[in-house]
């Protein structure tokens, strides 16, 4: 893998690894319609190859922003890409004005979030047909 590129990107681009990865029962039509309005995407790029995906988006009380819709290609992973998402997309919140950066995390990424200073704020719950998860938050101006 080369030096990964992270840009923004549409939503309509991230969709089919989001759904590859995430949610391969839904079709990629019916994940779209999940999506909240205004959200902001990133994208990770080995080369010409979109290979982590995420997106942000204000969600909740005022200033907080969640995080979703984290994905990275199987044979990317452990490899720096899906931390450079996530910490692009944690970077353009704080730029908009956000005083909590949340999100509900698939128990195997529990880790890449913690790295990233998030924490767990719920015991472990599960979401049908998606698995299990833990709400996870970063409150802006303490540690990170």
């Amino acid at each position: 893998m080369t030096e990964v590129q992270v840009l923004e990107v549409s939503l309509a681009e991230t969709r089919a690894l989001r759904q590859a990865v995430l949610r391969p029962h839904q079709t990629v039509d019916e994940m779209a319609a999940d999506e909240p309005a205004g959200s902001f995407a990133i994208g990770a790029f080995d080369g010409e190859a979109l290979i982590a995906v995420g997106l942000v988006g204000a969600d909740g009380e005022p200033g907080a922003w969640r995080v979703r819709g984290m994905a990275t290609a199987p044979h990317a992973r452990g490899k720096g890409a899906g931390a450079a998402v996530l910490d692009a997309l944690v970077t353009h919140a704080i730029a908009n004005g956000a005083t909590r950066v949340w999100c509900n995390a698939r128990t195997p990424a529990r880790s890449l979030y913690e790295r990233a200073g998030l924490r767990a704020v719920s015991e472990e719950f599960e979401i049908p047909e998606i698995g299990p998860h833990f709400a996870m938050e970063w409150k802006i101006g303490s540690a990170r």
